[in-house]
């Protein structure tokens, strides 16, 4: 039977390294039964020839849950029905900074687990000035210690050997658990089954058969005399060399990265050059993909027979498997930055600087990160509220960073801003067209913050809101991690989210080439009849085919079916078609636009489009369509609306299933729609 073992760690202790060097790219993710948490698991090659289970359990400071992922650790190491139930626990403690990692450590020993103990980054505890007497703490502790280096790998070959070999490993604990246990626990406490008081603790206070005062008072005794014991151990131990040079050139760094005025500063000007890098490296191969999948889907359709599965697959299939690789680029890049800030220690200082601020508004201060790459796309961004620990602050996150104003809503931006705002200048210098593209986005980020504080006051959690974390020395990004955070991410994206991008492509396809009775099959007569030999070229022809096919569309029987209900915010049934295509990207609008009036032929020359825009005629006033109420409209209303399934599909895969992404459609949605009616009224 394949041995099954636990990898448990704080935060930044280095569990992670271990996880990848043990199983290299040979990872799953899944989620641990009824909660949103990933559940990591990897398999290990032995040196004997035999397999490992490796699972990575989320990072942890203590088994009393605090968070989401500390109640997970908990409920896992203390439910033995579990079928992944580990045969051994593997605990890794930063060795830089044993005080605060060994009280999880000693909560597991007490457990009555079978426990191994990891020291990770001893190279940096010895830069400190830190000197370590491994065997004295093996008697102390009563445990098998062994080393590591996460960086480089060190130790790893000597990890897994020991996996190989039977210890006798300790089961008795290490505090006496009495001390602190008052009569209102004494019985459940009772050791049984093999279990030591301890588990038993632990087994009651995750039950909930305890009060919530008796709970903390419990934690509070616990965690003071663990402390206390740690601290005493330590003393005999380990001896610190006053002159340690890594803490003090951590220390001198951080009187200006996190400076009250110039951290900011200096945290602007990262994300300016982050998204700089993003924009003009993630174009060239977001170019090449795009014009790679045109190309194969014409050679499919040179290649193989006409028909309906053709279409399907050059039309539909083909296009919704472009537009998941369309975002790979972006996302990969996204995730390498991301992770070289979380390597090198800055990302922690950007959390201190950010969580004051952020925290008014019910998010935390890791939340800026994935509000931000919003402006760039709001997948990777989403994506990136992993590093979020509490639950709820996560999730208000993934809630309302789709309101932040996107790439996407650009092309929307610019044409509409062109058709009603004048081409002039306020105060002489200032561009008013520019002005109102800024307030667009600024229009985006204050929504959020408006949004995430009404959430804040909606979602009731029993989590308390406080940020529990530390500054780690600065140090050299580990590559190879960030080689497997960046895999993991793109596949997770390409596999998760692009079924389901797929999957309404081809919906979205079918809708706009079928309609209701034979007008489409006879699209070519009728409008050769329409012309009646007026003197159109042959492009012109096909852009009218185009045009009526899609006009008799089961699509736009949808738009149609729409108006009513759109037509108070002073849109028509094409914008309404535009509406329902933009659902598999905002910039399908301009596309859809081009179609709808005939000038396909024009290919992505803005300006026809523009033109032929300006000359669309409001049958109801006799005026232009598109005039500075219905254009304002349509901007707020694409500011505002969830028209992205790309983002849909990735808020899926982050909550686990289709709640929140309802709700969060149904929200925006209304935002948007009610939005979009106030400023038409308000402007006409």
């Amino acid at each position: 039977m394949r041995q099954k073992i636990a990898l448990v760690g704080n935060p930044n202790s280095g569990k992670t390294s271990l996880f990848n060097h043990l199983t290299g790219l040979n990872q799953k993710i899944g989620n641990f039964p009824g909660v949103t948490v990933d559940k990591k698991s990897g398999i290990c090659r032995l040196p004997n020839g035999e397999t490992a289970e490796i699972i990575d359990l989320p990072g942890s400071y203590s088994l009393y849950a605090k968070s989401k992922d500390e109640e997970v650790v908990t409920e896992f190491l203390t439910n033995k029905d579990d079928p992944d139930y580990p045969d051994l626990v593997v605990v890794v403690v930063d060795a830089s900074n044993l005080r605060r990692n060994l009280l999880l450590f000693t909560q597991i020993h007490d457990l009555g687990l079978p426990i191994l103990l990891i020291l990770n980054m001893r190279d940096l505890a010895i830069k400190q000035g830190k000197v370590l007497d491994i065997d004295g703490m093996k008697s102390a502790f009563d445990v098998d210690i062994l080393q590591m280096n996460g960086r480089t790998g060190e130790g790893v070959k000597e990890i897994k050997e020991w996996f190989t070999t039977a210890h006798d490993l300790p089961e008795r604990q290490i505090f006496d658990v009495t001390e602190m246990v008052n009569r209102e626990l004494a019985d459940p406490l009772v050791a049984d089954n093999g279990n030591t008081a301890y588990f038993q603790l632990h087994k009651t206070l995750t039950s909930g058969n305890v009060s919530v005062e008796v709970s903390e008072s419990v934690q509070a005794k616990d965690t003071t005399m663990r402390y206390a014991k740690i601290n005493a151990i330590l003393k005999n131990i380990e001896t610190v060399d006053a002159a340690g040079g890594l803490k003090m050139y951590s220390d001198k760094i951080d009187r200006i990265l996190t400076h009250p005025f110039w951290g900011y500063i200096i945290f602007i000007a990262i994300l300016f050059a982050i998204f700089q890098a993003i924009f003009s490296w993630a174009s060239w191969p977001m170019d090449m993909i795009d014009l790679g999948v045109v190309k194969f889907s014409n050679w499919l359709g040179a290649t193989l027979p006409p028909g309906v599965m053709t279409d399907l697959l050059k039309d539909g299939i083909v296009p919704g498997v472009g537009g998941v690789l369309l975002f790979i680029p972006q996302i990969a890049i996204l995730f390498a930055f991301i992770s070289i800030l979380e390597e090198t220690g800055y990302m922690a200082r950007v959390v201190f600087l950010m969580d004051k601020i952020m925290r008014k508004v019910g998010l935390s201060g890791k939340s800026i990160v994935p509000l931000i790459s919003g402006v760039a796309c709001a997948i990777p961004a989403i994506m990136s509220t992993r590093t979020i620990e509490l639950w709820k602050e996560r999730l208000i996150t993934i809630l309302v960073t789709p309101l932040m104003s996107c790439s996407a809503r650009l092309p929307v931006y610019t044409i509409l801003i062109s058709l009603v705002i004048p081409q002039s200048n306020v105060w002489g210098f200032i561009n008013l067209q520019g002005l109102v593209l800024l307030a667009m986005y600024l229009l985006g980020f204050f929504a959020a913050m408006g949004v995430a504080l009404l959430m804040q006051k909606l979602i009731k959690t029993r989590e308390r809101s406080f940020l529990i974390m530390e500054l780690p020395t600065y140090k050299m990004p580990r590559w190879k991690n960030v080689g497997f955070n960046i895999i993991e991410k793109v596949k997770t994206f390409t596999f998760e989210a692009g079924k389901v991008i797929v999957a309404i492509s081809i919906v979205l396809w079918v809708l706009a080439t079928y309609g209701p009775g034979d007008s489409i099959d006879r699209a070519e007569e009728i409008v050769s009849q329409q012309l009646d030999g007026e003197g159109y070229s042959e492009a012109e022809f096909n852009d009218q085919v185009a045009s009526f096919k899609l006009e008799h569309s089961y699509a736009a029987v949808l738009g149609k079916g729409i108006e009513p209900i759109i037509k108070p915010l002073g849109f028509d049934w094409k914008i309404g078609i535009a509406l329902v295509t933009s659902f598999a990207a905002r910039e399908v609008f301009v596309g859809t636009m081009a179609t709808l009036y005939s000038i396909q032929s024009a290919g992505d020359d803005e300006a026809s489009i523009k033109a032929r825009m300006q000359q669309e005629i409001n049958p109801d006033t006799g005026g232009p369509l598109f005039s500075l109420p219905m254009g304002l409209s349509l901007m707020v209303f694409y500011a505002f609306a969830m028209q992205c399934m790309s983002t849909l599909a990735v808020v899926y895969r982050e909550t686990k299933g289709w709640k929140w992404p309802a709700i969060q459609t149904i929200y925006m949605t209304a935002l948007a729609y009610f939005s979009s009616l106030i400023v038409y009224n308000l402007f006409s």
